[in-house]
């Protein structure tokens, strides 16, 4: 998977963003089955949307999980799996 601007090769999932690392948002994942479908839905309402800048801010224990992650001036807790459907592009500037 690669782009003219080389974006694709370095994106990784929300899950994978080491914690304190700005990171803009590039899409999030469409998949198959109706729930996670549901669960994309109200990701995207809430804000994880293509250009908006995120970055862990903390992660619980053990396997990070939740992850605590900001999103303009919210914070929310996401599950892993969650995060994981969420693709970035790491190295966005400081936000907010």
């Amino acid at each position: 998977m690669t782009s003219m601007n080389g974006a694709a090769t370095a994106a990784i999932s929300l899950d994978q963003l080491p914690s304190h690392q700005w990171a803009t948002v590039l899409d999030v994942s469409r998949p198959e089955e109706a729930e996670a479908r549901d669960l994309v839905l109200r990701l995207t309402e809430i804000g994880f949307v293509p250009g908006e800048v995120v970055r862990i801010v903390a992660s619980g224990v053990p396997n990070r999980e939740p992850l605590a992650v900001r999103l303009g001036h919210t914070t929310f807790a996401l599950r892993r799996h969650e995060a994981a459907l969420v693709r970035v592009l790491p190295g966005a500037a400081h936000h907010g």
